[in-house]
């Protein structure tokens, strides 16, 4: 099996979960239309690019201590990402609100907000994932199982943020750094080679979980 198709391999792994999540929303009926569910795939594709462009302005250094290590893996990495995922999310719901008003429509829920940052997320892990396989293989085939979920999960928390972050700023800043904790535990345990990685891979499919159910939760 040549590269391209190995990529292409990766690629559809990682984007298995878009299935799932579809399949998911149409047996809970939740109120996301396929245009909806495409532009926030599209956002999470978005946030990604922004999220490089945000790492590159950071100086290079050959050091490889322990603290240049969790600042590169914590703030470099987990916290541009997640604050390019929040600003996209608040300008995408900033436009959604204004096409509400003009509708006279109410879907615009917590819920709502989780489950879009719930596909931008996997619109994101698809993208890092082909990119990781141009490079790193081994790395890029437990990305492929491992990213959707956490993405998924990070940006369920991420869209949860920006639903809130004019009326409960604080709650806001929790759903971010909680985020960025587990993005930044995720990403140290899968390039620790002392670590198994049983432990990234719970991580993953832990975040999940309990992003599903805070789904749940708040739409209820």
């Amino acid at each position: 099996m040549n590269g391209l198709w190995i990529l292409l391999l990766l690629i559809f792994i990682s984007a298995l979960p878009v299935l799932a999540v579809i399949i998911w929303l149409r047996v809970r009926r939740f109120p996301i239309g396929l245009s909806w569910f495409l532009l926030a795939l599209l956002g999470g594709a978005l946030s990604l690019g922004i999220a490089a462009i945000l790492q590159s302005l950071f100086p290079k250094t050959d050091e490889a201590t322990m603290g240049i290590l969790l600042f590169k893996i914590f703030i470099q990495i987990a916290l541009t990402e997640e604050l390019s995922r929040l600003g996209v999310f608040s300008l995408l719901f900033g436009l959604f609100r204004r096409f509400e008003r003009s509708k006279n429509t109410e879907t615009y829920t917590p819920a709502f907000s989780a489950i879009t940052g719930l596909i931008a997320g996997l619109g994101f892990a698809v993208i890092e994932t082909a990119m990781y396989g141009v490079g790193n293989f081994s790395i890029a085939l437990v990305r492929a199982v491992t990213s959707a979920p956490l993405h998924g999960a990070c940006g369920t928390r991420i869209g949860m943020a920006a639903f809130h972050i004019r009326a409960a700023p604080g709650l806001a800043l929790v759903r971010l750094l909680y985020a960025v904790g587990i993005h930044g535990m995720y990403n140290f345990m899968i390039i620790s080679p002392g670590i198994p990685l049983v432990f990234p891979i719970l991580i993953a499919f832990t975040a999940l979980f309990s992003s599903v159910q805070l789904i749940r939760y708040s739409g209820s």
